[in-house]
């Protein structure tokens, strides 16, 4: 009765334990001391009885309880010894919810130490607390522990063990602990098959999942679901088809298998086999399941339609955290910024607390935007609840801020990063490459190989579009042949297309077509794209009709192709050709993309059109651009009538000029923010030379620094000049 008796109390103090974790997930825990944190992470013993004076030192240095939190709410648990420091720290700051925390672990493992004959069933439910709460290396130090004294091990415990190791996905540990299956002949056991075919998929060794998977004599409805999730994770389509296996033997499926294969669907952009499951849904009574709702919203939203996502969140009795992150991310991914600005501000209305990944998406919605004022108030918050240590959230902070215009913020959060992962250095050296810090782009990536943090495809793409921008053809060259040759990558037709336009940039408009010539593989409509559009810039009107001609055998009713070339014959002033060509579009129903330009004011997105007059203080626009007019004349300014690609009046070409998207968007800036005051405009289309020219006029007329943001870079106009050296 007595050993009964001391198990309950194992059991009720991990449940608190564990409630603990699920209910408070601790976070605030901002001006982190990146160092002490990060070394007592990585240090070898951490975890271990002989770490504890290195906790207890680190204890010690900690300014403020939020550091604590932060060490607790990340699950870092320690061993006996170690609470000491815990609790003291606590009870200097009374931070009393830390408190209950620390006790609630030492209590269990007090409780479990103190049981003189321990058997197989003390043992199990001790390593499961350890599983449950977050710490697969003491789950296995225990289990390891527990086999050294003797303990022979049942499926419960080769089960928790199992999940233990798959938490940190160690394979080699995962095949010594099978090898120990086989030999106790728990292979047969269900529990212990499933266990393990979960246990590989978690480490990314599938083959070995699908060899236990095959081997079952008996499957029931978990086997099949963990290898469809196993396959699912990794964006295998065999997930499909071992769900329609499932279904041919008869097996029902429960919501596991259902989000699963809903996932798997959402990983492949399957539509039409996403839309068959959902209809199974409805059938089988899974529409109410919380957990299967939330996998219909992200499979609709990964297939791009975000409205059938938002119905089925709306249909949805309950949500939780996941829903709302899901539906947040599914507009932040189609551009839609603004709607997930409000479902945001909804969700936190009802009460739901936003995590890291919920912080990752909505900073997204702020850079596709370039809404950067309000990117910075979602920072303050990300602070302020501790999700600023998270590597996810600082990521999304550096892009957010890198798109919003401002690089010595977005370096600022990078540099405070306690780790960084290969998506930080790429967000980042991307970034300067975006701004034309061509040289900053690249020492950051010399950084990133001597941190032995590999580059991949991205990180290349980052450097080669940096060469690009800063017309370092030598460089680039080297680069391209580097992630060949060194780093064994093999380039895809974005790397190919970032050489062309450096070729083309540079002006070597032959070079960039012997060298789409001479590709592995053959070049598609945005090779050509890139061609052409160097045709444009330089005046190649007979290379710049060839990679047309290209460009439209590949897309025939690509509009793209048809505007380049009708602005190359423009500009060379062969108007009728640029005429029979824009007829010639009209003829196929083909419309060019209407050029927008948008600038935040007082957490407000403004978006102007050519011409626009559908502004409410359109008035005081207009009056300040003839101000401006009338002020750049005197300076200097001559208006360059050449990028007004239709046969009018000279008179009429500079009165147009005046009214294109970015200097509406300037002007309104200028009347709506105080003096001194940077202004940030954001562009859809390549800005304009003569809005370049004019920019760099109206930046040292006001003395006001203006960033602009287009298709392709970004342009810090200051005291008449422009970043990009008028190369761009």
């Amino acid at each position: 009765m007595e050993h009964f008796r001391r198990l309950h109390h194992i059991g009720r103090a991990l449940l608190i334990t564990l409630k603990c974790i699920t209910h408070h997930r601790i976070s605030n825990y901002c001006n982190l001391h990146s160092t002490h944190f990060r070394s007592f992470v990585d240090h070898p013993n951490a975890g271990c009885s002989n770490g504890s004076v290195t906790m207890g030192t680190y204890l010690s240095s900690f300014d403020t309880q939020k550091r604590l939190k932060g060490i607790l709410a990340q699950g870092i648990w320690v061993e006996r010894n170690t609470h000491i420091h815990y609790l003291q720290f606590c009870t200097d700051l009374r931070a009393l919810t830390e408190g209950k925390l620390v006790h609630a672990h030492l209590d269990a493992r007090n409780v479990f130490d103190d049981i003189s004959e321990r058997n197989v069933v003390s043992w199990t439910v001790m390593i499961a607390g350890y599983v449950q709460n977050g710490n697969g290396e003491a789950a296995l130090k225990l289990f390891c522990q527990m086999y050294r004294e003797g303990i022979k091990p049942d499926q419960f415990s080769f089960s928790s063990i199992l999940k233990a190791i798959g938490s940190f996905s160690g394979l080699e540990q995962a095949k010594q602990l099978h090898a120990q299956i086989v030999r106790t002949e728990f292979e047969s056991n269900i529990s212990v098959g499933n266990a393990l075919i979960t246990c590989y998929a978690k480490c990314g060794c599938l083959d070995d999942a699908s060899q236990v998977f095959s081997k079952m004599d008996v499957r029931d409805v978990v086997s099949w679901s963990a290898i469809i999730s196993g396959h699912a994770q990794h964006g295998h389509a065999e997930a499909l088809q071992i769900f329609k296996q499932m279904q041919q033997a008869g097996v029902k499926p429960n919501e596991l298998t259902l989000s699963s294969v809903l996932s798997a669907s959402a990983g492949l952009a399957a539509l039409f086999e996403g839309m068959q499951l959902h209809a199974l849904v409805v059938a089988n009574g899974f529409d109410l399941n919380i957990g299967v709702g939330n996998a219909l919203v992200t499979m609709y939203a990964k297939c791009g339609k975000v409205e059938d996502a938002q119905q089925v969140f709306d249909n949805m009795t309950k949500h939780d955290l996941v829903s709302w992150t899901a539906i947040i991310t599914a507009y932040a991914q189609q551009g839609h910024g603004e709607e997930a600005f409000r479902i945001f501000s909804d969700m936190q209305s009802s009460g739901i607390k936003p995590n890291d990944f919920t912080f990752a998406s909505v900073l997204s919605s702020c850079a596709s935007l370039g809404a950067l004022e309000q990117g910075r108030q979602l920072h303050t918050y990300v602070i302020k609840t501790g999700f600023d240590v998270y590597v996810s959230a600082s990521n999304a902070l550096i892009t957010m801020y890198a798109k919003g215009g401002s690089i010595e913020d977005a370096k600022y959060v990078f540099d405070k990063m306690p780790s960084r992962d290969t998506f930080s250095w790429n967000a980042m050296i991307t970034g300067f490459a975006q701004h034309g810090c061509g040289d900053k782009s690249l020492q950051l990536f010399e950084q990133m190989q001597e941190a032995s943090i590999k580059a991949d495809g991205i990180t290349f793409l980052g450097v080669l579009t940096a060469c690009s921008h800063a017309g370092l053809v030598d460089e680039g060259w080297r680069l391209f042949d580097s992630m060949i040759c060194s780093y064994c990558l093999v380039p895809r037709v974005e790397h190919y297309a970032c050489m062309v336009d450096l070729f083309g940039r540079a002006g070597r408009l032959d070079d960039a077509e012997d060298f789409i010539n001479k590709m592995p593989f053959p070049p598609n409509a945005v090779l050509w794209g890139a061609l052409l559009g160097a045709c444009r810039i330089h005046g190649n009107i007979e290379l710049g009709r060839r990679a047309a001609e290209s460009f439209l055998a590949l897309e025939p009713q690509g509009a793209a192709a048809h505007i380049l070339l009708a602005n190359t014959y423009a500009a060379a002033g062969r108007w009728n050709d640029a005429a029979n060509l824009r007829k010639l579009m009209k003829d196929k129903g083909l419309k060019k993309q209407t050029g927008r330009s948008w600038i935040e004011v007082n957490n407000k997105v403004h978006t102007f059109v050519v011409e626009d007059k559908s502004h409410p203080q359109t008035t005081k626009i207009y009056a300040m651009l003839q101000r401006l007019a009338h002020q750049m004349e005197e300076a200097g300014y001559m208006p360059d009538t050449n990028f007004v690609l239709h046969d009018v009046e000279e008179e009429q070409k500079e009165q147009s000029l005046y009214y294109h998207s970015e200097k509406l968007a300037i002007a309104f800036g200028l009347v709506s923010t105080p003096d001194g005051r940077c202004i940030r405009i954001n562009k859809n289309l390549r800005v304009c030379g003569d809005c370049h020219t004019a920019t760099k006029f109206i930046s040292k007329i006001t003395r006001r620094e203006i960033i602009v943001r287009d298709a392709n870079r970004f342009h810090h106009f200051k005291g008449g000049l422009c970043s990009c050296g008028d190369y761009w």
